[in-house]
């Protein structure tokens, strides 16, 4: 458990801001230094692909699934877009958020046009949205698309939004993917590594990326190099497409107890499930993620 004292304030955060970051850093990592970051901000970027069909619950087609698992499962911070939090946000009152910032849909491909992806709200908005509401609102986030053309306009806007945060004491999530047509392995280990080194450079409190694969396969050594390129802003992983329970614990497990992830960010392996079993899935992945539990014991949470 890590305390006030253990908290790095960055130079961004103004003096009379250091206690309210230093209270949301403690209340996003749950006192653990590490992230779970619990991802509902998909349906954008994925439309209803990944919450109607045949193997995703039934519960999954209504956004509010997102808000009742967020409620009832342990977790660091729930990750939404305004709009959706405007709407049920009042009614969930309890549960820790995270405001993104962008999106883009995934149906312009990349043999048409490089991604783009751009702020739809401004870090004051949130502000304000936080105060009017009284919304437990944490964070804010953004994604990055680096090797786009247009990575000079997501880098500045990135910036901006984790130097506005900051002001307001608010802590920052950079999603941080290489992408485009000059981008030929996006999951290659050293690009990983150049992509959490931007997010340290512009600055952000968390960088989440892909976990890299060396020829191939996963990499549980290789992706060291990601961690120390990020120096002191804390890498978590992309949870990915659903997958079976055992092997993404397990594969959570490496991720953060060899590779040196500081997190997880999780939405398909979460939200595609029955209520009861996502809440279950989500506190399987709370008791590795923050509570430095082995994947037999988070077996046990997860089978009840």
């Amino acid at each position: 458990m890590i305390t006030e004292k253990d908290v790095m304030v960055p130079a961004t955060v103004p003096h009379n801001m250091h206690k309210e970051y230093i209270k949301n850093y403690l209340e996003i990592t749950r006192k653990s230094g590490r992230l779970m970051l619990f991802a509902g901000d998909q349906k954008i970027e994925h439309l209803n692909d990944d919450f109607y069909g045949p193997d995703i619950a039934k519960d999954d087609a209504e956004p509010e699934h997102l808000f009742r698992i967020a409620s009832k499962a342990n977790i660091g911070v729930f990750a939404v877009q305004m709009g959706l939090l405007s709407r049920y946000g009042p009614d969930y009152k309890d549960v820790p958020y995270l405001v993104k910032m962008n999106s883009k849909t995934h149906l312009i491909k990349k043999d048409q046009s490089d991604p783009f992806s751009g702020a739809l709200i401004d870090v004051q908005q949130v502000v304000d949205l936080k105060k009017s509401s009284g919304l437990n609102i944490l964070a804010v986030g953004y994604t990055v698309y680096i090797g786009s053309e247009f990575e000079d306009k997501m880098l500045r806007q990135a910036q901006q939004m984790i130097i506005e945060a900051h002001k307001h004491g608010l802590l920052t999530v950079l999603w941080l993917y290489p992408r485009g047509k000059a981008v030929k392995g996006e999951k290659d280990p050293h690009l990983i590594a150049g992509a959490t080194g931007v997010a340290a450079i512009l600055g952000s409190d968390f960088v989440k990326v892909n976990y890299p694969t060396a020829e191939g396969k996963e990499s549980k050594e290789v992706f060291k190099e990601a961690i120390l390129s990020a120096g002191r802003t804390k890498v978590v992983c992309a949870g990915g497409s659903s997958t079976d329970a055992t092997k993404f614990l397990q594969r959570l497990h490496d991720q953060i107890h060899v590779s040196g992830a500081m997190g997880n960010a999780t939405g398909r392996n979460i939200h595609q499930k029955p209520l009861d079993e996502a809440v279950r899935m989500t506190d399987a992945i709370y008791a590795i993620t923050v509570e430095e539990k082995s994947v037999k014991e988070a077996l046990k949470v997860y089978n009840g």
